[in-house]
């Protein structure tokens, strides 16, 4: 359901309805609800794993032979997830839902997806890909911006090039 549910946000958006989520899924729409009571719960739970995810593309990435290019790779990526992610944020915080409650509710996740952009960093550091005074939290910070960025511009694929381009000069040590 979770994988369905992700794959209509991205293509609709939040405002997707769980019956397109439930169609998608195979399921009846009260086997959505059943696992998710409301659909805030629903995206909010795409968040989580999408945030699972980026963990996931990070530690791996993260025991890549070239570090600089794997945090390269990892920017793009959480560029492309989290520009979704803005939407998602609205969408829940229109029905009343906080995104910084997952934080709170889920540390885990979060501390995790933390930890594994800091071993990631530290690597392209050591191997002076990346500049040795930014922290992980800058880091995150850069990304989050990038992703608004991403978002603001739209689909055209060379300016979206462009953007990661001066980001990663910025990253790069002087």
């Amino acid at each position: 359901m979770l994988e369905a549910a992700d794959a209509v946000f991205a293509e609709v958006g939040p405002g997707a309805s769980t019956e397109d989520v439930a169609r998608r899924a195979g399921v009846a729409v009260g086997t959505v609800f059943r696992h998710f009571p409301t659909k805030a719960a629903l995206i909010e739970a795409v968040v989580v794993g999408r945030l699972a995810q980026l963990t996931d593309d990070a530690k791996r990435l993260g025991a890549a032979a070239d570090a600089g290019a794997a945090v390269t790779t990892f920017v793009q990526r959480w560029i492309e997830l989290s520009a979704t992610k803005h939407q998602f944020a609205s969408a829940l915080a229109q029905s009343g839902t906080d995104v910084q409650e997952i934080r709170s509710t889920r540390p885990d996740v979060v501390e995790d997806l933390e930890d594994a952009v800091a071993v990631l960093l530290s690597r392209a550091q050591h191997v002076r890909a990346i500049r040795e005074d930014l922290t992980t939290t800058d880091l995150m910070a850069l990304m989050v911006g990038a992703s608004h960025a991403h978002e603001h511009i739209g689909p055209d694929a060379a300016r979206r090039a462009r953007i990661l381009s001066v980001l990663m000069d910025g990253l790069r040590p002087r």
